[in-house]
This record gives structure tokens, sequence and C-alpha cells, in this order.
């Protein structure tokens, strides 16, 4: 109502927002004091113990794996994928596609330092640019920020806090609570209100609580809070970070100067701990940093500047010449520091990294900054190439880990990559079915190199080395087999699988860094969606706009490789991916056009397989109807043969020829059924030549048809309301097409059909179809 009474006023809604913000500060523990803490470490030790590198670990883990798939593991990728790769990252991506080999060296990386006690080596990440080198860092930083708000996650720093003069007695004031409403005695001054708080001192490191135990006395008093046995058993993988670690330098001259003053009441010290959750933030630099390549050091160390805080210190802290450390690595301790294009930066600039890895520490002014953080860096071959000339590099060899991210090679996965993007890119045009697919395709071959066939036995070296680049593509996409194999060439080829796609990983021209980079594709697209000759974001337009950019020889290296038998071939690329699109369209526009069923085709083969199986045999067949024994159908059988050209042409009668055509069919059928043993077999999949063969022989046999189709589009203008397919006669060069005529009445079922279920728009469904029928038929 108008009045009032039954809405919320503003107070009320603030009112009902502070209480559950409260309820959830309360929930997350956000503010404890040291003892409530001790309480928090006793009940899980093992999660409040844990060094920068277990946390991360720990973090992947949190998020879930994803099992490798099927396909994958039939090209020899077993490598499981980390779910947190899935999430979206930030101003950079949807998520980070494939490189499941890249997220377990990471893992297996951090689960060795977790061992060892300390990341003793900064993790590098090389390869081409724009292979998803930043992207993975960064969605490393999601998760640690992400992870920070879980309970599993929860992480803990402390503060110094000094309460207001009436709170104490004396200069430095630890006694009791003597001004308080109710006279009780109070052990911190942690939970405080803000107006009772003179001053309130960060760790500048934000150290671990643990560090104001004295290190002599760290291990007794686990023991003494958690048990002997359950000690024992941290203590092996304690981070070394505390075990021998102490506080920063300003946080022990305050514990010095507040055990000094109350002449060694370590307790009376304690009170003025403030133990803090903290919640990594990449924007706030909270833990999360990002170095780019500058010229100025990552530390900084002075003194503290005189301000109304420090005024209101104890006097015992005011004659102490208090510092504070700022800096790159200051922020970003307890967490994760990245060091964006590390190479491009002079090697003095970070030369410090070979003591910062080796003793978790690093020297900042006259003090010693001890870093708890993992340390992950990114470069391009080009410069980690120039750099492994510098005579220092075996020094830092020891101290870097270096984890190769190359380009994609599976089609599958690079499709991914553009998919997401495409609206934004089309803007208000139309997106075109396959386009993403199309751009994907090409920019693979432009990866893969050829194989070299000593590298492999001899009954597998000629396989290899005959394989095309787009063969090639389809083995490491799906495992997909080349049609013409037999199948123990089959049977082979899959068995060395692994090896070919390991065959180029030793070497410094490893298969995967040289090529169009997504960036570049992306151009292409962006290009693609601005022609004006092509009403939709389409393959065929981004096949145009890539003839242009294979011109640009000068400007990428990659396409000024050397031709070999077909792989480098950036321009018949082209031709490739338009005759792979022409078969995908192909099958999509004999769908649409509804004239048959295809399924007829796969009950044509398996009938066939079935009755070259009872020729093969010399058996009979029963009947369904009457019950008696038949000759298998020879005439079905002659059909098939004739239409898939099983013979050659110039010798019908080709006893032999005939024989071992039927035999391999058979074979292939028993192939399938052995690599997929728990399915029915699939007469499409095991023999795709023969299943376009077949539909090719009927289109041909409907080419007069198909031709009154064509004319038809060739005048239908879906702008002008006169088309012919939405009106009674179109007149064009191809003569006057009534609304009724077959072509017609074919030509606006295909284009509806194309639509309604497989997303084109008109313009697009025309477009292609044409093309289709100049180009096929």
């Amino acid at each position: 109502m108008a009045n009032g009474r039954n809405q919320l006023t503003g107070a009320e809604i603030l009112g009902f927002i502070d209480q559950a913000v409260k309820k959830e500060f309360d929930a997350n523990r956000r503010v404890l004091s040291f003892d409530e803490y001790l309480v928090l470490l006793a009940e899980n030790p093992n999660q409040q113990t844990r060094g920068s590198a277990c946390y991360m670990a720990d973090m992947m883990d949190w998020f879930g794996v994803t099992p490798a798939t099927e396909a994958s593991t039939l090209i020899g990728n077993h490598f499981s994928r980390f779910k947190l790769f899935d999430l979206p990252i930030d101003g950079i991506a949807s998520k980070v596609v494939g490189q499941e080999g890249v997220q377990n060296q990471i893992y297996r990386a951090l689960r060795s330092f977790s061992r060892q006690g300390l990341s003793n080596k900064l993790l590098l990440l090389h390869g081409p640019n724009g292979s998803a080198k930043s992207s993975i860092a960064h969605a490393l930083m999601n998760g640690l920020e992400r992870y920070s708000h879980e309970p599993q996650g929860a992480t803990y720093t402390f503060n110094w806090v000094f309460p207001v003069e009436r709170y104490t007695k004396g200069g430095i004031g630890l006694s009791t609570y003597a001004a308080s409403k109710d006279s009780q005695h109070t052990t911190s001054f942690a939970k405080l209100a803000d107006e009772e708080v003179a001053a309130r001192m960060p760790c500048d490191m934000k150290d671990h609580p643990l560090l104001l135990i004295p290190q002599a006395h760290r291990r007794s008093f686990l023991e003494k809070l958690i048990g002997t046995e359950k000690t024992n058993a941290i203590w092996e993988t304690l981070p070394t970070y505390l075990v021998e670690g102490d506080l920063c330098h300003r946080c022990k001259q305050i514990a010095e100067a507040l055990l000094s003053a109350n002449h060694g009441d370590f307790k009376k010290v304690l009170m003025h701990v403030q133990v803090e959750r903290v919640y990594f933030s990449r924007r706030y630099r909270t833990g999360l940093v990002t170095i780019e390549p500058q010229l100025h050091v990552d530390a900084q160390y002075h003194q503290l500047s005189y301000n109304k805080s420090m005024s209101a210190l104890p006097a015992a802290l005011q004659s102490i010449n208090l510092f504070t450390l700022t800096g790159d690595l200051i922020d970003g301790n307890r967490g994760m520091i990245e060091y964006s294009d590390l190479l491009k930066r002079p090697v003095d600039t970070f030369k410090y990294l070979l003591g910062a890895c080796e003793t978790g520490s690093v020297n900042v002014s006259n003090s010693i900054a001890y870093l708890d953080t993992v340390m992950i860096g990114s470069t391009n071959e080009i410069q980690l190439d120039a750099f492994k000339e510098f005579p220092d590099f075996t020094s830092f060899k020891a101290r870097i880990e270096l984890i190769r991210v190359p380009y994609l090679l599976a089609v599958h996965e690079e499709q991914q990559i553009y998919e997401k993007q495409l609206p934004q890119v089309a803007s208000e045009k139309h997106v075109a079915p396959h386009t993403s697919w199309t751009v994907a395709l090409w920019a693979v071959l432009s990866r893969l190199k050829k194989p070299n066939s000593i590298n492999y036995p001899p009954n597998v070296s000629t396989i290899v080395s005959n394989l095309t680049p787009l063969e090639k593509a389809k083995l490491y996409d799906s495992g997909d087999m080349p049609g013409p194999l037999t199948p123990e060439d089959r049977k082979l080829l899959r068995a060395t699988l692994k090896k070919l796609r390991d065959e180029y990983t030793n070497i410094p021209y490893y298969e995967g860094r040289m090529g169009a980079s997504a960036r570049e594709m992306k151009s292409i697209l962006y290009d693609a969606a601005q022609n004006p000759e092509f009403a939709c974001l389409s393959p065929l337009a981004v096949l145009r706009e890539t003839e242009e950019f294979v011109k640009r020889v000068s400007e990428y290296e990659f396409l000024k490789q050397d031709v070999k038998d077909g792989f480098h071939d950036t321009i018949e690329f082209i031709n490739t991916t338009r005759t792979e699109y022409l078969n995908l369209v192909d099958g999509e526009v004999r769908q649409s056009i509804g004239l048959y069923d295809s399924g007829q085709w796969e009950d044509f083969l398996r009938r066939y397989v079935q009755q070259i199986s009872l020729v093969l045999k010399k058996e009979k067949t029963k009947n369904p109807i009457t019950g008696k024994l038949e000759d298998p159908d020879h005439a079905l059988i002659e059909e098939f043969e004739k239409i898939v050209e099983a013979v050659p042409k110039d010798n019908p009668t080709a006893t032999k020829e005939r024989d071992e055509f039927r035999h391999n069919i058979i074979t292939q059928v028993g192939a399938w059924s052995l690599d997929h043993p728990k399915e029915n077999v699939v007469y499409s999949k095991v023999f795709p030549e023969y299943w376009r063969k077949l539909e090719k022989h009927y289109f041909e046999s409907q080419k007069t048809l198909l031709t009154k189709m064509h004319d038809a589009l060739l005048v239908y203008d879906t702008d002008h309301p006169s088309s012919a397919l939405s009106s009674s006669s179109t007149h064009g060069a191809h003569g006057t097409l009534a609304q009724d005529s077959e072509g017609v009445v074919l030509a606006r079922q295909t284009v509806n059909n194309m639509k309604s279920k497989l997303g084109y728009c008109e313009k697009c469904a025309k477009e292609v179809i044409i093309f289709l029928m100049r180009q096929r038929y």
C-alpha cells in the first residue's frame, strides 16, 4: 500500500542487510583473538598449516576433476581436466580450452613443492604468442580468489591492535580492563569497537599467525596443542616458512618491544594480536599480483611516516624506527605472483629470483623478507631461445620449471575458443553454422608437422609418412582413421597414435609452436563479419578473408615455412577446409531437402553386409514369410557394388578384386565391433565413404529436380515480397517460376528445414544451397 504499512522502509531494509552481513561475518570467522584462532588451528591443523603451494594444489582438487574422455584416451591423451579451468576468466576468456597436460604439470610441481616445504622454482609457462599462457595463470588466480571465500580455503594473518588509554595503565598499557562498564577482565583487544582502538597496524607480509610463536618453541607448542602424534605427522610436510621462518622486520620489532615492556609476559603480547581472515584478490593485490615487464624492483623498504595513528602507539613503540615493506613481492606473499612476459625485462632486474627461490627469502634494503608464495612466469619461445644463450642460464635453469604451452592441435578444442565469442564478433549479423569449425580447422592445419618416417618401425613408417595434414588433424581430433587403410594398418596406426603426438616433443621446433594463433584467427573473424559481400558471418566469408590473410607473408613467420608434402601449405589448406565444409553442408542440404530418409542408406549397408556374409560362408537365408531357404540377394549385392565402384569400371567381372573387397568389408565390421564392444554396428561410421557414394548416387539421379531448385533460389530474394518463395511468381534471368512449381516448392521446403532444424537464416541457407549446387551438382 502507498501508506507504507505493507512495504518495508529503507531503514528496515538496511536492518535486514545489516543482520545478514553480520551473520555472514561471524560465520566466516573473519576476526578472531589469538586464543580463538588456536581453537581453529586445533580443529584442523592440516588446513591451517598449509604453505602456498599446498594451498594452491588443494584449491585445484577442491574444484574437482573431469576424467579424460574416451576420445582423448584414444589419441593418447590420458590427462584429467581440472574443473577450475572451466570457470570464466575475467576480461580474458570464458574458460581455458584444452591444455590438460599443462594443468597436470602445474599440479605435479605444486605437490612437489609441498613435499619439499618450499616453492623453490619459478614455473615458467613458455609457448608461442596466444597459446593461453596468461589465461592459465589468471585462471589459477581466479581459483585462489574464489577458494579463499570458502570454509575449506580459510587462511589467516594478523594485525597489531592498541586500545585507547582508558584500557591501560602506564605507558605500554597491558594490564586490566579497568575502564569497562562491568569491570571484567579482558584477555584480548582483538574485538574492540573501532572507537576503542587507538591504532591498528597490519602485518605487511600477511604473515601466518603461527609465526608469533617463537621458532624455538614452535614444535613443542604444536605438540601440546594437537598432540605429539599429529604434530609428527604434519611436521614433515610443514612448509619451511613455518618451521624456520620468523616475523617480518616490523612485527618482530613490535613483538620484542611489547615483550620487554611487559617483562617477558608473552600472554600480554598476544593480547594485542588480532587474527584476521585473508581473502585473496587480484584486483586489490591481496596475495595475487601480476608483475608486468617493468624496470623497477619488486619490493621497497622505507620508514613508516608519522601520522595520528603513530602518535597513538604506546610509548615503548614510539621510540622505535618502524619500517614498512611494500611492493609486488610483498603484496603477493602467501598467494601467487605472476611474472607476465618475464624475459622481456633485463636479466638484472630478476636475478634476485635465484636467491628467492632457493632460500624463500629476499633482501630488501637492511631487511630480509621471508616469502611463502608460488611464482609463475610466462614468455614466448623467441625470448626463451635468446635467454638460453645467456651465460647465467644454467644458474637460472636450476630454479626454473619449464612448462610448455603449445597451440591446440584438436579441432574441437580450438573451435571452443571462438564459439562463445561469435555473437560479439558478428554484432548485428547472423552467425551461420560451422563458422567456428571452419576457423578452427584451418588454424589447426597450419600448426601440424609432417611425420618423419625414420622415427617409426618399418611396418608403420609408410602409413604415417603418407598421412595428409587433414588426415592427421582428424586423428588428433577424434581418432578417425584414414579411409583407404586396411584393418591391419588401422590397428597399427591406432597403436602408434601416442608416438605420433609425441614425435616432436623433445625438439625446439615442436608441433604446436608454429602456426596461426587464436588472436590472428579472431582478426580474420572480425574482418569476415565486416565484409559487406556476405549477409551473415559465415564459413564462406571466413574463407574469403583467409585468402586475403595468407597474402601477408612478410608479417607472419608461419606463412614463410617451406611446404613439405602438403604440410605448411596455408593456401592449399583453404581449399581443404572449403572441401570439408562442402562435405558437411552437402549432408545437411540433402537431409533438409526431405526427398528421402537417410536411414535407408544404413539399412542398405546392413543388408549388403548380411548378404555377402552368406555368400562368403556359402549359406542360404530363411525367408521370414514362406519359411523356405533362399539364395543370397545377388541383385542387391550387385547394385551396391556398382554404386560404390567395388571393382574397376573397365573390368566389372574381376573376381579377385570383388572377393577381396567383400572380405575387407567383413573384416572392417569385425574390427569396428572389437573397438566398440558395447555398441551396435553403425555402418555410416564404419563405411563413411560408401555412405557418401550412396547419397551422391541418389542425388545424381535427382539432378533435374535439383537444377530447378537452384534456379528458383537464384531469383529468390528475401528482401522483396514478390520472391518466388512467397508470391505467385517471380521473374529473373532463368525465366518465370510459378509459386507451385517443383523447384520453388523444393527450395521453400529445404530453406525452411535448414532454418528450423540446423540454425540457418534464410540468407545463409540460400547462400549455402547455391554454393553447394554450383560446386557439386
